[in-house]
C-alpha cells in the first residue's frame, strides 16, 4: 500500500517585487496551513518521506506543518522537480519515489497538483485550494506502479474557519 499526500502552498502575496520563487506566504496562507495541519494531524499516518519545492511558499507551509506534526526534518527534502505548474515533471517524480518509503508528502502548486489529484484519484476535484491537503491511496507495493487510487481524504481551509 502506498500513500501520497499532496499539499499546495498557502496563499501568497503579490505585493512584493521578488521573484516567483520568492513570494512570501500571506497571514492568511500562514493561517490556513495551522488549520489544516491542526486537523490533518488528527488522522494522519505515518510519514516516511516529506518534500517540497524550493519557492518560499511551499517551504514555510512545509515547515508550518512539519512544526504542527512534530515531523523530522531529517525526513525533509527540497526538490527542484516539486517546482512544476503542469503535473508532468511531479507525476515523474512520485513514480521513481523509494519503494521503502509507503507514504510520502509534497508540498507544490498547482495546476500541478489539481491535474494530480484528479488524474490518479477516484474523487473529481475541480481546484485544489491554497493550504488545500489531498490525501490518494493505492493498493501497490511500487511507486511506479501507480495508478488510479482512492482518494480516502481532503481537507480544505474554507471548511475549517469559524
Amino acid at each position: 500500500m502506498k500513500t501520497l499526500i499532496l499539499v499546495r502552498h498557502g496563499k501568497s502575496s503579490w505585493e512584493y517585487s521578488v521573484g516567483d520563487k520568492d513570494r512570501p506566504l500571506l497571514q492568511r496562507g500562514i493561517n490556513d496551513a495551522h488549520l489544516v495541519s491542526d486537523r490533518f494531524q488528527e488522522s494522519a499516518p505515518i510519514i516516511d518521506m516529506i518534500f517540497s519545492s524550493p519557492a518560499n511558499r511551499a517551504l514555510h507551509t512545509a515547515m508550518i506543518f512539519c512544526r504542527q506534526m512534530y515531523l523530522s526534518l531529517d525526513q525533509f527534502l527540497i526538490t527542484e522537480r516539486l517546482y512544476d505548474f503542469s503535473g508532468d515533471e511531479v507525476l515523474h517524480f512520485i513514480k521513481e519515489l523509494d519503494n521503502t518509503c509507503d507514504t510520502i508528502m509534497i508540498f507544490g502548486h498547482n495546476h500541478a497538483f489539481t491535474y494530480i489529484a484528479n488524474s490518479l484519484g477516484n474523487t473529481y476535484i475541480e481546484n485544489v485550494p491554497t493550504s488545500g491537503l489531498v490525501r490518494l491511496e493505492f493498493d501497490v507495493n511500487e511507486w511506479a506502479s501507480i495508478q488510479k487510487g482512492i482518494t480516502e481524504q481532503t481537507i480544505f481551509p474554507k471548511a475549517l474557519r469559524a
